[in-house]
């Protein structure tokens, strides 16, 4: 082991002693967290229970998608089982890849190169909390609040633009302009 002496001269060993500390106290702040730390803050979050309710939207997504595919012209039953073999064959892929099982490691390495051991044990305590479950609680609601107002918001603007589209398409079609005449060979 090398020793290192961090004592110039002039410095008592008092400041030495808090020169060191202070040096400690910004490595710990900028340790990187361990797996332990960001599966605690992965529990108290509910990361588990998030990602779980994704996939059945991601289902129903796809489930449209096939249908819109499906619509667009007339398949055979030969197409028609091959389409759903596709469709099964997708859902238990997504269903795989989005797996806890799959996904926590991802998260784990995401949460450590991403934020220090300090802010990892913040957020957990944070989501440990009565103030960080009642934001997990009401997450859903308040997500589906802000897709209402959006919406809301949204309804005028795109009936005025329904009114715009209307109205072009009503206007006659206007010829293009004829090409200038070329001029007469003598």
């Amino acid at each position: 082991m090398i020793a290192i002496s961090v004592r110039r001269p002039g410095l008592p060993m008092r400041g030495c002693l808090a020169l060191l500390l202070a040096f400690a106290a910004l490595a710990a702040q900028a340790a990187p967290p361990t797996d332990a730390d960001v599966n605690r803050l992965l529990a108290a979050s509910r990361a588990q229970t998030m990602l779980d309710s994704m996939l059945p939207q991601l289902e129903q997504m796809q489930r449209e998608q096939f249908a819109r595919v499906a619509a667009e012209r007339p398949l055979t039953a030969t197409q028609q089982a091959q389409l759903k073999q596709v469709q099964d064959r997708t859902r238990q892929t997504l269903g795989q890849a989005l797996s806890w099982s799959q996904m926590r490691p991802m998260y784990v390495d995401l949460y450590k190169r991403t934020f220090s051991r300090e802010d990892v044990i913040a957020m957990a305590e944070f989501y440990e909390s009565p103030a960080g479950q009642s934001l997990l609680d009401k997450t859903p609601l308040l997500m589906r609040n802000v897709m209402e107002a959006i919406q809301q918001k949204m309804t005028p603007m795109m009936a005025d633009l329904q009114k715009d589209l209307n109205q072009i398409l009503a206007e006659p079609a206007t010829a293009p302009a004829p090409a200038p005449a070329k001029p007469a060979k003598p």
